[in-house]
Formats: structure tokens, sequence, C-alpha cells
């Protein structure tokens, strides 16, 4: 079981981040975090990597309710979507597979709430491009 759904554009950096976060907008999610790793691991190890970005998606009312019935999914929030440009106009977008990682907790009433974040983040992979 692959653990994320991923998918190639062929679009900038900032264009395909705009795209994404359209999309979990219209998916029910915000962007909490956006962590940019080329200017983290710059700054903080002085190394040089590709455009790379980190978003941190929730949709609360998902997130309610995956907490209601397992107090520990926060270790596994917010759903980190992300996208990095392997060439100028080429990037890839990938998102975590909720059903894969929260597979790792016994708790069956868990994974129906990770299948509907599943469902909503392929739908986001699927609107990019």
């Amino acid at each position: 079981m692959s653990y994320y759904f991923s998918k190639t554009v062929s679009a900038p950096l900032d264009e395909t981040v705009t795209q994404v976060r359209n999309a979990l907008a219209d998916q029910g999610f915000g962007v909490i975090t956006d962590i940019d790793m080329a200017k983290t691991l710059r700054d903080k190890i002085d190394v040089e990597f590709r455009p790379y970005r980190i978003l941190g998606a929730c949709n609360p009312k998902l997130a309610y309710e995956a907490l209601q019935v397992e107090d520990k999914v926060g270790t596994m929030l917010p759903c980190n979507v992300i996208v990095q440009e392997f060439a100028p106009g080429r990037c890839e977008v990938a998102a975590i597979d909720p059903v894969a990682s929260m597979s790792a907790i016994d708790n069956p009433a868990l994974q129906s709430a990770a299948q509907a974040v599943q469902q909503r983040l392929r739908l986001v992979i699927e609107a990019i491009g």
C-alpha cells in the first residue's frame, strides 16, 4: 500500500501552490502551515535543495470527527501536501494517504474518517493541472 498519491503538472511552483491551495479550499481544507524546505535547509544547514513546499492542510470538521474517535490522531495532523519543482515549470504534487497512515491505529471507527479525508485529498490532486 502506498502512503501517498501524486500528480505531475506542467506549471511553475508558485502557480501550482496557488492551484493546490484553491483545490484544498474547495474541499473544505485550510492551509495552516506552509514550510519552504529549500529556504529552511539553506538557512539551517547551509545546503541547496530544489523548490519544495510542505502545506499542512486541515479540514476542521473532519479533524474534529477524527479527534472524537481517537484523541491521539492529532499526532498525524495536519495532512501534509507537498509541491516540489523538479525542473522549471515541472512540479509534482503529493498528498499523504490518511487511510495508509492511520491504519497504524487499531480503531475501526477511525478508518471511516480516514476514508472521508482520503476521498477529498484525492479530489484535490485530481483538480490540479
